[in-house]
């Protein structure tokens, strides 16, 4: 959870083709010239080609116990900071996987995550924002992660030219997407203690030695799956909180807030913009028109309307 509160600072406009919008960002007016690898804010995986090379960016520390291991990361980036604090405990799996099971089980997993008797229909409500429920939705249904994909379909050509087979890859700009647009529409509709809850058990169920350290070799080395990539989406968590602050008190968004079609084009042109000023990469923008953003702002509307979404 984010110990340190961060000044948001909203400057300038980005030019982007012919048209201009407004910019909503964390940070403060950087140098232009400035290369995407300062990493300013959001983190990509495909910057590091190491384990040891992440560290030099991001400070790791294994605290706690054997019997309750956590881990503490800490990001410094253009003059702010971000910190993550995980603790060892169930996953997001395993928390579904025990909705089926007996009585006995479902009080163990109570006990050992006392905030499921908190936030247990809020779960429910970001299991069907973040996966598709076509079951509930129809067969065309869709989900957060459209969003990102949509994104990297976005970036300017003549970006992407420059851009290596890895950067366009899942583990590339999509999964940095994914990570801060989740993270930022969770803390602007829910709060950013619900946000950091939904990180920590999506994370826990990745891999289970984010929290000790006791990574094997093979694991190290693994630069898709294992600990970078991980840690990675552990600070990109952070950063989307920050921004989805930023765009709940820009838009008031509340849990009682009704998602038009012309609000979600914002936000997400936003979170564009966002990106732009965090890699120096320019978007097509988001247009209320698209099929997308319809059928997501009408999903979004059911979901926190309080309907049953059982099934």
């Amino acid at each position: 959870m984010t110990k340190h509160k961060l000044y948001i600072i909203l400057f300038g406009l980005l030019i982007n083709c012919d048209q201009a919008r407004d910019l909503s960002i964390i940070g403060a007016a950087s140098n232009e010239a400035e290369e995407h690898t300062l990493n300013k804010g959001a983190l990509l995986s495909t910057d590091f080609n190491s384990l040891e090379d992440f560290t030099k960016q991001v400070s790791i520390e294994y605290l706690g116990n054997p019997t309750n291991p956590s881990v503490r990361l800490v990001h410094h980036s253009n003059g702010k900071t971000v910190v993550s604090e995980m603790t060892s405990g169930y996953s997001d799996d395993e928390i579904r996987k025990a909705q089926h099971e007996g009585f006995l089980k479902k009080i163990k997993v109570a006990f050992s995550e006392p905030m499921l008797l908190y936030y247990g229909e809020d779960l429910r409500k970001i299991w069907s924002m973040v996966r598709k429920r076509q079951n509930v939705f129809g067969a065309d249904d869709v989900a957060v992660f459209n969003f990102a994909e949509q994104m990297v379909e976005h970036i300017y050509e003549e970006d992407k030219q420059k851009m290596s087979e890895k950067d366009l890859s899942e583990k590339g700009y999509l999964n940095t997407f994914n990570h801060i647009n989740g993270q930022a529409l969770m803390t602007s509709i829910f709060s950013e203690n619900f946000a950091d809850y939904i990180a920590d058990l999506h994370e826990r169920g990745n891999m289970p030695e984010l929290v000790t350290g006791k990574f094997s070799a093979e694991q190290i080395a693994d630069l898709e799956f294992g600990p970078v990539d991980n840690y990675i989406d552990i600070i990109n968590n952070e950063w989307g909180q920050e921004v989805g602050k930023t765009l709940s008190a820009k838009y008031k968004i509340n849990r009682q807030t009704l998602w038009s079609p012309a609000l979600l084009v914002n936000y997400l042109n936003d979170l564009q913009a966002y990106y732009s000023w965090s890699f120096q990469i320019s978007f097509k923008p988001f247009e209320k028109e698209d099929p997308l953003i319809q059928k997501f702002s009408q999903k979004l509307n059911i979901i926190m309307s309080g309907v049953s979404l059982k099934g």
